[in-house]
């Protein structure tokens, strides 16, 4: 997750938290005695134990009222409003399906410092879960009544049941774009509809014989989404991604046909996608939309790949070119957390021969108020308002005794500096100093996303629970929160920002400040997030860039991105691979992933040095690892470490190869990221966009083009001393030993740990 170091405090007060929130963020309470919340957190793939499933359930199905009780309730009873009663069964939560979709089961050895805190949302807290099931008819009502041990009743309020049912009537669907308006099949558009009106909207397009599907924004599993079942909406996967997302889009390409096409759902609202798995000739899609303004935009693009990204772009926002510093080797560490080691870090590798681009710095922040340095001095400022480079005092025995020194050091080193960031404001972290003032004027002053009731929202994931989220479709907020962070650019010189996290927001009923709720806006809070760290660079006269793992539609006018979390396996390699493909389809042009993974053990030499080789030849060239509490041996991913803790010294000298060698690249890759906006194509692309007539191309779905001119053929499997790799039509280089061939044709061959297979296109 790529977190400052006091992140691994946030996980103890999740259950706390339940209790003290009880009464605010959506619980409903009898005295703390019973707790039933219809929708639960709004968690995307979890059923809580204290919900309604489903949500909004079919008309003539069965739903299941759950209900969580504290131990002095021994009898639950649901009575609906016939003034029926029905008694509820004490069940073993074991037995009780919470997480559907869920990834594979972590492998033995994989746990970051992260994973209890992320298995504990599962902890009941000591209460006892209960479930009624009923069918639902028409509609109803319902309350819950529970009995103590001692003979006392109490009583929950009253909940609404409106069953919903498929039907043709309800809305419009506004296809845009006759050119394409046979790949709509007209009649399988179906209204989800109740008393209140319509929820959701179903249709069909045909899909031909012989045509892949890909897109839907970054993907883990497959490139070709062809047979697949998923959906998009923006969430936190904490490694072992799956078919879940921190980046999707609504959006995908179509290929092999007699012609090649594209669809935009035009929607910030969840959807779902089965891709010829139900049926193998169509295309099913499934939208939430706005039971008061019930249609939904349609956008159909025709033509090859290029131009179908091209025109969704221009649609959804165009991605600037970087600057060119940001195709140079990045290095970082979670545990880098004074001026001392991050010099010294940056000093050892320029040392050792391997240039550096860029340092990420994570462990900054005083982790309260992610504004000033750990151990700086301040006076507080009551009113939240933004402090100035004078206002801190460093002391010269502190983690960061002149981090103007350090930045201006770094320059002088040609190495630009990102410092790290969370969209949040930790509400545990005491009620004195910055953060109880900046918590008091977010809620004072309407600055946070807000629940149904208008109190500030309060983070239900796992992640710094409890945090309130600033709310940036409010100006006045965004502002606020912008000019707190920007002595770091216009006095310190910060180069840009990584924007971590991101995925916070849960829950349809969360309200934003435009009068947008949270199931329009909660995908697009990444988004907004990445676009105002934007503004503030772009205020203070910089070419700067944010680095976010998170995001949807309209991310890609805010390079750069990365893949999240990952561990270091070659299962992870693979899957960060399928994960930057996919992502260039949807306009993510500056993508790069933690090679050979940031979290767990560390990897043996030969994933890192074949990661480092892919890295080398991917947008974005970057290394980084997990905060392991100091704890030796170090699991920090640089490539002296991975020399000495595998005792293989060859790993430093073939990195230093590698990174060399991605310096001589960075002319190429500015001018191809130019040619990349202009024309659509991804800077790192499958190799349908340049070959869309070779078929064979498909069964080479990990080999990539970097541009126009240089074919990628990574090696993903250990132990391997020959690779095969699919050459498609053209003459071909080798770009380490100069041997030609013309394809298309199979090529295998021989892979030193030093050398990757790459092709130059000859013209």
């Amino acid at each position: 997750m790529d977190r400052a170091v006091g992140a691994r405090r946030h996980a103890p007060a999740l259950v706390a938290r339940h209790v003290r929130h009880a009464r605010s963020g959506g619980w409903t309470v009898s005295e703390s005695l019973i707790s039933h919340r219809p929708a639960g957190t709004g968690h995307p793939y979890r059923h809580d134990l204290d919900q309604r499933v489903p949500v909004h359930p079919l008309r003539g199905e069965q739903y299941e009222i759950r209900v969580l009780t504290d131990q002095q309730v021994t009898e639950v009873r649901v009575e609906f409003g016939d003034g029926t009663q029905v008694l509820a069964e004490p069940v073993d939560p074991a037995t009780v399906t919470l997480d559907f979709g869920a990834p594979a089961a972590p492998p033995t050895g994989s746990a970051g410092h992260l994973t209890s805190a992320a298995s504990a949302a599962s902890d009941t807290g000591g209460r006892t879960p209960w479930i009624v099931r009923a069918t639902a008819g028409a509609d109803d009502e319902y309350a819950i009544i529970g009995r103590t041990a001692a003979g006392r009743e109490v009583r929950t309020e009253v909940f609404p049941v409106r069953p919903l049912v498929w039907q043709r009537d309800g809305g419009r669907l506004d296809v845009r774009d006759p050119g394409a308006a046979g790949v709509l099949d007209p009649g399988s558009v179906e209204w989800l509809t109740g008393s209140d009106g319509p929820r959701r909207v179903r249709f069909a397009m045909r899909l031909a014989a012989g045509e892949h599907v890909v897109g839907f924004g970054e993907r883990y599993h497959a490139l070709d989404q062809r047979g697949q079942v998923l959906d998009a909406t923006v969430f936190e996967q904490y490694k072992r991604q799956g078919h879940r997302t921190y980046l999707p889009m609504p959006f995908a390409v179509v290929i092999g046909g007699v012609a090649g096409w594209g669809f935009h759902v035009v929607t910030s609202r969840r959807t779902w996608y089965d891709v010829g798995a139900s049926r193998p000739d169509r295309i099913l899609v499934e939208a939430e939309i706005d039971p008061a303004k019930p249609a939904l935009p349609l956008r159909l693009y025709t033509g090859e790949p290029a131009a179908v990204v091209r025109n969704f772009l221009s649609d959804t926002g165009q991605p600037p070119v970087p600057p060119a510093w940001v195709f140079r080797p990045w290095m970082s560490g979670n545990e880098w957390n004074t001026q001392a080691r991050v010099l010294a870090e940056v000093h050892r590798s320029l040392a050792e021969g391997i240039p550096v681009g860029a340092v990420v710095i994570e462990a900054w922040s005083d982790e309260s108020t992610f504004v000033a340095f750990r151990d700086a001095r301040y006076q507080v400022h009551r009113d939240g308002a933004p402090h100035r480079l004078a206002d801190f005092e460093f002391p010269a025995d502190g983690a960061w005794p002149d981090p103007k020194e350090m930045i201006d050091e770094l320059h002088e080193a040609d190495v630009k500096v990102l410092l790290w960031q969370i969209p949040l404001a930790p509400t545990d972290r005491g009620d004195e100093g910055q953060i109880a003032a900046d918590l008091a004027t977010m809620a004072e002053r309407g600055y946070a996303v807000r629940e149904a009731d208008g109190s500030p929202h309060h983070n239900r994931g796992w992640w710094f629970p409890g945090a309130l989220l600033p709310d940036w479709t409010n100006p006045e907020a965004q502002r606020w929160w912008l000019e707190k962070r920007r002595y770091l650019v216009e006095e310190l010189g910060v180069d840009g920002f990584k924007t971590d996290g991101g995925e916070h927001p849960w829950g349809h009923d969360l309200r934003y400040f435009d009068g947008s709720r949270g199931d329009e806006s909660n995908n697009l809070f990444p988004v907004r997030y990445a676009a105002a760290y934007h503004d503030l660079m772009r205020s203070a006269g910089i070419d700067g860039l944010t680095f976010s793992r998170a995001g949807f539609t309209g991310s890609a006018a805010f390079p750069a991105h990365w893949a999240g979390d990952e561990d270091s396996t070659w299962e992870a390699y693979r899957a960060s691979i399928t994960a930057g493909l996919t992502a260039g389809v949807g306009g993510i042009f500056f993508w790069g992933w933690d090679l050979a993974g940031f979290s767990g053990d560390i990897p043996d030499a030969e994933l890192y040095l074949r990661s480092a080789a892919a890295a080398c030849f991917a947008p974005i060239m970057q290394y980084h690892s997990e905060f392991n509490h100091h704890r030796d041996p170090s699991v920090d991913r640089t490539p002296w470490n991975i020399a000495e803790r595998t005792r293989e010294p060859q790993v430093l000298e073939v990195f230093r190869r590698f990174a060399q060698l991605r310096e001589d690249l960075v002319p190429y890759l500015v001018e191809q990221a130019q040619r990349s906006v202009r024309t659509g194509k991804p800077l790192m692309r499958p190799l349908f966009f340049d070959h869309p007539d070779d078929k064979r191309v498909w069964d080479w779905p990990q080999q990539w083009q970097l541009g126009d001119d240089l074919l990628v053929a990574p090696v993903t499997e250990p132990g391997v001393t020959t690779w095969p790799v699919w050459l498609p039509p053209g003459e071909w280089e080798d770009y380490f030993t100069g041997e030609r061939h013309s394809g298309p044709v199979e090529v295998h061959r021989r892979v030193p740990i030093d050398e990757i297979p790459v092709y130059r296109r000859v013209a």
